[in-house]
């Protein structure tokens, strides 16, 4: 797991390429990142299923409470698939741009 700050957000990335192990560890130390906007970054991994990435739907649902951005990068998968609930996005850079448009609508009260 190799996690990354820049400013107000986190990137954290699967760097074993083993899914379940790596959802403990977020899921465990996600204390530690509750302050900030999260990215999850699984792009690596191509063996990903939907009901996969469903299981940081309580991470997501931590987040928003908090008021911060809980975004996961997957590169290959049916986005439709989805729940509306995840923010689920094919590159880190649509990431970082959905972060900042949720920064500026909580700072306009949305």
């Amino acid at each position: 797991m190799k996690v990354d700050q820049k400013g107000h957000t986190v990137t954290i990335k699967d760097t074993q390429g083993d899914f379940k192990s790596f959802l403990e560890k977020v899921t465990q130390q996600f204390k530690t990142f509750e302050k900030q906007n999260v990215i999850i970054d699984l792009s690596a991994n191509d063996k990903l299923t939907e009901s996969d990435v469903k299981l940081f739907l309580p991470l997501s649902k931590q987040q928003k409470k908090a008021k911060k951005s809980f975004i996961i990068v997957v590169s290959d998968l049916d986005f439709n698939a989805i729940s509306d609930k995840l923010a689920v996005v094919p590159s880190l850079l649509e990431a970082h741009d959905i972060i900042e448009m949720e920064e500026i609508e909580r700072d306009l009260g949305f």
